[in-house]
C-alpha cells in the first residue's frame, strides 16, 4: 500500500508523528544536561540518525507531491506545445519518483525489531527420535557454522553435550556479527528430518526432529544480576556418556533463583570461563523472558520457537530421499537439500523475511 493510496491520511498522520519525533529529539540532544547521562544521549543520537533518513525521504515526497500538482495546474492552461511537451516529461518523472518515495515510505512505517541489530545465542537441542535426532542436532549446528562462516561471522560454542556417534543431545553457541539476529530469527522452531540413518540397517526411512532456539545476545547493561539472585555449583566435566574428562571442578552450574532459569557450561577446562559463558547464556534466557512479560506476542513467540520437539510440530522439513527442503511458514521448497546443509540459507531466509515484511506492512498500513 502506498502513501497515495486507500489510509493514506492515516500513513501521512504516521510520518508527521516521525517528523515531530524527530525534532523532539533534536531538542533533546541540545540540552546540556543530557551530556551527564552518556549511555541516553547515544541512544537519542542513533534514533535521531536512523529517523532522519524517513525524514528526509518524507520532506522529498511532499516536495514531489506538490511538484506534481504544480504541473497538473500548468498543464490545465498552457497552450504551447512545446511548453506542455515539457511539463508533461516532467510530470511523468515525477509520478514515477512518487511511486518509488511511496514504496520506501511504506516500508519505513513497518515497526523496527530493536533486536535485529544484536548477536544471538542459538540453542540447538535434539528432540524425537533417538540418537539419529542428536546426529541431525550436529547437522544443523554445523548448518549454522557454515553459514555464519559465508557471512563473516564468528561462531563460539558455549555447552555442549555430544553423543558418541558425533551428535549433540544439545549444543548452545553465540554467533557474533554484523545483524545475525535480523536473519537467523527466522531459524527458531522445530527441524524435521526424514532419511534412513546410518544406525538403520534394514534401510527403513525415519523421523526426527530438533528443535532450534534463536535468542538476541544481552549485554551486562540490557540484564543487571544480582549475585544474591543466583546460585554456582561446581562439579567436575564428563565426556561422552558421563565419562570423566578431569578431575577439576571446573564445569558450572549457575541457577537464577527468582526464575528458577538453570545454565550449566564444561567446555572449558577453566572454571571461570565456563562461568562467564554460562552467565552470557543466563542474561540472553533473563532478556528473552524479560520481554515476554512486556510483550504478549515476545511470549508467543518464544514458546513457538522451542516446543516440545514433536513430529508434528515443524517449521521445517529436510527430506533426504527427494533431496527437498520445505519451509511450512510459507509454503516454500527447494530440491538444494545438501546446498542448505553446507550453508546456503539466504534463498528461504529472504523469502521468510519478504513475507514477514509483507505481513508487518500490511498491518503498519491498516
Amino acid at each position: 500500500m502506498s502513501v497515495g493510496q486507500t489510509g493514506g491520511a492515516d500513513l501521512t498522520a504516521k510520518l508527521d508523528l516521525i517528523v515531530e519525533k524527530y525534532e523532539s529529539i533534536g531538542k533533546q540532544l541540545e540540552d546540556p544536561e543530557i551530556f551527564s547521562d552518556i549511555r541516553k544521549y547515544t541512544e537519542l543520537a542513533k534514533e535521531r540518525a536512523r529517523l532522519e533518513e524517513i525524514v528526509e525521504r518524507y520532506r522529498r515526497y511532499l516536495q514531489v507531491k506538490q511538484g506534481i500538482e504544480d504541473s497538473l495546474e500548468v498543464l490545465a492552461t498552457e497552450q504551447d506545445e512545446d511548453m506542455r511537451a515539457l511539463f508533461e516529461e516532467e510530470l511523468q518523472a515525477l509520478r514515477q519518483e512518487q511511486e518509488e518515495l511511496e514504496v520506501q515510505l511504506a516500508r519505513d512505517l513497518i515497526p523496527r525489531d530493536p533486536n535485529d541489530d544484536k548477536s544471538v545465542i542459538c540453542e540447538i537441542r535434539a528432540g524425537t527420535g533417538g540418537e539419529e535426532a542428536a546426529l541431525f542436532a550436529g547437522d544443523l549446528f554445523r548448518m549454522y557454522g557454515r553459514y555464519a562462516e559465508s557471512k563473516g561471522w564468528k561462531v563460539e560454542v558455549l555447552s555442549s553435550s555430544p553423543t558418541d556417534l558425533g551428535g549433540f543431545k544439545e549444543v548452545i553457541f553465540a554467533i557474533e556479527g554484523d545483524r545475525a539476529y535480523s536473519r537467523l530469527k527466522y531459524e527458531a522452531g522445530v527441524h524435521r528430518v526424514q532419511r534412513v540413518p546410518a544406525t538403520e540397517s534394514s534401510g527403513r526411512i525415519h523421523t526426527s526432529t530438533a528443535t532450534v532456539a534463536v535468542l538476541p545476545e544481552a549485554e551486562e547493561v540490557d540484564v543487571v544480576i544480582d549475585p544474591k539472585d543466583i546460585r554456582v555449583d561446581t562439579f567436575c566435566s564428563s565426556g561422552h556418556g558421563g565419562q570423566g574428562v578431569n578431575t577439576t571442578y571446573s564445569a558450572v552450574r549457575i541457577t537464577h533463583l527468582p526464575t528458577g532459569i538453570v545454565v550449566s557450561c564444561q567446555d572449558e577446562r577453566s572454571q571461570i570461563q565456563n562461568r562467564e559463558r554460562a552467565m552470557r547464556v543466563l542474561r540472553s534466557r533473563l532478556k528473552a523472558l524479560m520481554e515476554e512479560q512486556q510483550a504478549q506476542e515476545i511470549s508467543q513467540a518464544r514458546r513457538s520457537q522451542v516446543g516440545t520437539g514433536e513430529r508434528s510440530e515443524k517449521i521445517r522439513t529436510y527430506n533426504f530421499p527427494q533431496n527437498r527442503v520445505t519451509d511450512h511458514r510459507i509454503g516454500l521448497t527447494t530440491h538444494k537439500l545438501q546446498q542448505v546443509l553446507d550453508g546456503e540459507l539466504d534463498e528461504i531466509i529472504d523469502a521468510l523475511a519478504f513475507s514477514d515484511e509483507q505481513a508487518r506492512l500490511a498491518e503498519a498500513t491498516s
